[in-house]
């Protein structure tokens, strides 16, 4: 395994005409650590697939360079770069059976036959893959050639880094979670590189030990699981990020208040006066309001509807007419159509222009 560093990395599908708008992959530095289980997370076209081709050596970058270790890699080919890629679908040698699909990197290198047997029984079962080992892959589901193709990215111990472009797309919901748990297994069990591409952000966060959010080719954060959840570095990755996305809502700042609508939030923190220029807004997650019916504390706000969505419910409330959404209790009971909000006070962030404040303590 290798520890994996882009520097300056920027990309063109056009070349490299000098004008930002033509380049898929913004600027950007990132450093992965030797053994590390890493995921690239964001939407269709933000990047994510042109920055793993980039690592894989299937593309070479308009800018910059890319080192594994302190070797730099960036004009090698992929043959040179000793690297596993698992694709969105799955590539199988139909005429061959399972077993020899498996085999087939390790009889490449010259492995000893029976290491090859070893390796190939150990993985087929962690896969699941041992009823079919003496079965041509042709004619076989979708998920199951997907898992061969999982299998033979993880079946050599000598990579770099082994590189997973939405491997899951085509596999059912329930075996997708069983094959991130597996894995995840195999990462802890055998200490190898993993850098994950995702648009899912269940994924993402299953899978990684840290996330790289992507944003119209730009790295937007880089956190844990937690970090990203609990302090957005950036409102896309509040929207992203949980379900229900963050509530952003527009407003002014006066010193430790937010000014939504015609009420002041407190912020527990100090903030600069911005210009007119800047957008401001205040991003709370549904989880860290509070709905109550007593008029005691909080905002007024109209009730709509309660979504039950399984693992909560989620009341869609009004403030001056802006849209929130909070999550509310199982048994909880919401009387009338009013009631009144309560922010959170330390979960209540400031972003200018998308990005987070840090403000000052109070």
């Amino acid at each position: 395994m290798a520890r994996i560093r882009l520097q300056n990395i920027a990309h063109s599908y056009v070349g490299d005409t000098g004008n930002l708008d033509d380049f898929a992959l913004k600027k950007l530095d990132l450093t992965w650590d030797d053994g590390g289980a890493y995921a690239l997370l964001g939407p269709s076209g933000c990047g994510k697939s042109t920055l793993l081709n980039i690592i894989s050596g299937l593309l070479y970058p308009t800018r910059g360079k890319v080192y594994f270790d302190d070797r730099e890699v960036t004009t090698l080919p992929t043959e040179e770069r000793n690297t596993a890629q698992v694709f969105q679908f799955p590539v199988v040698y139909d005429t061959m059976t399972v077993f020899d699909n498996l085999a087939f990197p390790l009889k490449n290198r010259g492995v000893d036959g029976k290491e090859i047997r070893r390796r190939v029984t150990e993985l087929a079962e962690m896969l699941d893959l041992q009823n079919d080992l003496k079965r041509k892959a042709q004619g076989l589901t979708a998920d199951v050639k997907q898992k061969i193709s999982l299998g033979r990215g993880l079946i050599r111990k000598d990579v770099n880094v082994i590189l997973f472009d939405e491997p899951l797309t085509v596999i059912d919901p329930q075996l997708k979670w069983e094959l991130r748990s597996q894995l995840k297994k195999l990462h802890k069990q055998f200490d190898f590189t993993m850098i994950y591409v995702t648009h899912d952000q269940t994924e993402a966060l299953t899978f990684a030990d840290e996330v790289v959010v992507m944003y119209e080719g730009e790295v937007v954060q880089v956190g844990t699981p937690e970090e990203l959840f609990n302090r957005p570095n950036h409102t896309f990755v509040g929207y992203f990020i949980g379900s229900p996305g963050m509530n952003i809502l527009p407003c002014t700042v006066r010193g430790d208040r937010a000014v939504v609508g015609k009420h002041e939030i407190p912020l527990g923190r100090i903030y600069k006066e911005s210009t007119g220029e800047t957008k401001l807004e205040l991003g709370v997650r549904p989880e860290f309001l509070t709905l109550s019916t007593s008029s005691d504390q909080g905002l007024p706000v109209s009730i709509g509807r309660i979504d039950d969505i399984g693992h909560l419910r989620v009341a869609q409330v009004s403030l001056d007419g802006l849209p929130l959404s909070v999550v509310v209790g199982e048994n909880e009971i919401l009387s009338g159509q009013s009631g009144h909000l309560v922010f959170d006070t330390p979960h209540a962030n400031i972003y200018a222009d998308g990005h987070l404040q840090r403000g000052e303590a109070v």
